[in-house]
């Protein structure tokens, strides 16, 4: 895979969420800023849990500038419409109120709209609010040539490796206590309101991020897409007890969940990388994967970067094009139950553990074997695919990305949930909340600072105009009532070939 055309024919796209936040630390419950448009239609600017929480998306783009560029020019459009608001720019959240006052997302009166925030109203039923307010960067990668199984490859590869990233990318060593209230959370106590652990790299992707007991009965594989599809249909239409205990419906009429199924809809799966392929309009994820295969693969574990003034930079892309790369060229035989389950604990324990002394973890293909040792010959594979990247593109940016990224292997100091802990030791009193305040304050004034020209301006203005038209079209042109259109949304002949 490493000619110049197919290298150079990478395509790449981000997807950033960030909570709307007060400038004290706390959730902004306001409704979603009318001029940004509308959520339900705006082809950059949305929500995504919440109606607090945004999440601002690119287009596909063939460069690592281009797609930083759109992403800062998203950042601008968005930060002038939020008056004394601010993004939040850590994956844990602010202070938040009660977990019934987190506000879910609302998208208008359309049958379409409705259907998601029930979906949203049946997560706070099932995990509880404050668990959808986390927020990251999703990373979407595609490569010419590439099909069905060679993603489903790197999908295996990337489960058995993917912890790699956590150590070397994860910024969410510490939270707020509002996060686990009232919930069993094995941290300590860092000071008066931030808990954390000490050697923690994404809190987020441990066992107090997207995690569920009824979740981890899925046993979904990889090995082709008509097992991965038919382990996710089953879960898409099997009732589960205590989801029915719930019901669709309250005794009043209000709409609890979409369905009483372990997954109301494809994305509740949640999973560190998914196989994707672009739906058309009213078409389940699950019927074009079927009917037309994957075409490309959504990295979910990034978190984000406190220290980057859109959450992710160059250097991370890049060594995350390189880390796929590897994924892709490297063996990669089926996956059994005991090695998804073994995955699985060795994601734990790096995002509980990772930056801890002589670290052991279960290498999949049998023993166990040092964090620093396993982690050194994956570097030494990304190495590979990023001097291919350079003589593809001319220059060193890839290995030199890589380089700098590597130096994090032997000193720890220099990951960013390191960083993170001595900033808040050094000038925050060990505040998680604190830091983050700061950071995101440092970043809205930088946003704010660049250069934001009157054409840029006015193709955002444009957008959100477009926006409420087609939102206002959508609800127009309802005629189904929403019980019918649940059920047939909902139903399992919408997901087969």
């Amino acid at each position: 895979m490493n000619n110049k055309e197919t290298l150079l024919g990478i395509r790449r796209g981000i997807e950033k969420e960030s909570l709307r936040a007060l400038p004290g630390g706390g959730l902004a419950l306001t409704p979603h800023p009318i001029a940004l448009g509308a959520a339900l239609t705006h082809p950059h600017i949305t929500t995504d849990y919440s109606e607090s929480q945004l999440e601002l998306i690119t287009g596909v783009q063939a460069g690592v500038d281009d797609v930083l560029t759109e992403l800062t020019e998203i950042h601008q459009a968005v930060y002038r419409a939020l008056a004394d608001e601010r993004l939040w720019v850590g994956s844990m959240p602010c202070g938040l109120p009660t977990d019934e006052t987190i506000p879910i997302g609302r998208y208008g009166s359309s049958n379409v709209g409705r259907a998601k925030s029930v979906y949203r109203m049946g997560l706070g039923q099932r995990y509880g609010r404050r668990m959808q307010t986390i927020s990251g960067i999703h990373y979407n990668w595609s490569i010419p040539g590439v099909g069905t199984d060679g993603y489903l490859g790197v999908i295996r590869n990337f489960r058995r490796e993917g912890w790699l990233l956590l150590y070397l990318f994860g910024a969410s060593p510490a939270l707020c206590q509002s996060f686990v209230a009232g919930r069993e959370h094995g941290l300590e106590r860092l000071s008066g309101s931030t808990l954390y652990l000490p050697h923690a790299t994404s809190l987020r992707m441990g066992r107090l991020g997207y995690q569920s007991d009824a979740q981890a009965s899925i046993a979904v594989s990889y090995n082709c897409l008509e097992s991965y599809a038919a382990s996710l249909q089953d879960a898409l239409t099997t009732p589960y007890p205590a989801y029915e205990a719930i019901g669709v419906q309250t005794p009043g009429g209000d709409y609890n969940q979409l369905s009483t199924s372990l997954l109301q809809i494809e994305n509740e799966f949640y999973s560190t990388i998914r196989a994707k392929r672009v739906i058309r309009s009213g078409e389940r994820p699950l019927h074009a994967l079927r009917e037309r295969g994957v075409e490309y693969i959504e990295v979910r574990l990034m978190d984000l970067d406190p220290f980057e003034p859109v959450g992710i930079g160059a250097d991370t892309i890049r060594v995350l094009d390189a880390f796929l790369l590897h994924c892709l060229a490297s063996d990669s035989p089926n996956d059994t139950p005991a090695e998804i389950a073994s995955n699985a604990r060795n994601q734990h324990a790096v995002a509980a553990r990772g930056r801890e002394p002589g670290l052991m973890l279960e290498h999949w293909r049998g023993g166990q074997r040092s964090l620093a040792d396993w982690a050194r010959e994956i570097i030494a594979g990304c190495a590979v695919q990023a001097d291919a990247l350079d003589a593809a593109h001319g220059g060193r940016a890839y290995r030199e990305a890589l380089d700098r990224v590597a130096q994090r292997l032997a000193h720890p100091e220099l990951c960013p949930s390191a960083r993170m802990l001595a900033a808040m030791r050094e000038g925050f009193d060990n505040s998680y909340v604190g830091f983050i305040r700061h950071q995101s304050d440092l970043t809205r004034d930088a946003l704010l600072a660049l250069p934001y020209p009157a054409a840029l301006q006015q193709r955002f203005e444009q957008m959100a105009a477009q926006s409420l038209a087609e939102q206002a079209r959508i609800e127009a042109a309802d005629t189904l009532d929403f019980e019918t259109f649940r059920r047939h949304y909902v139903s399992p002949e919408r997901m087969a070939v």
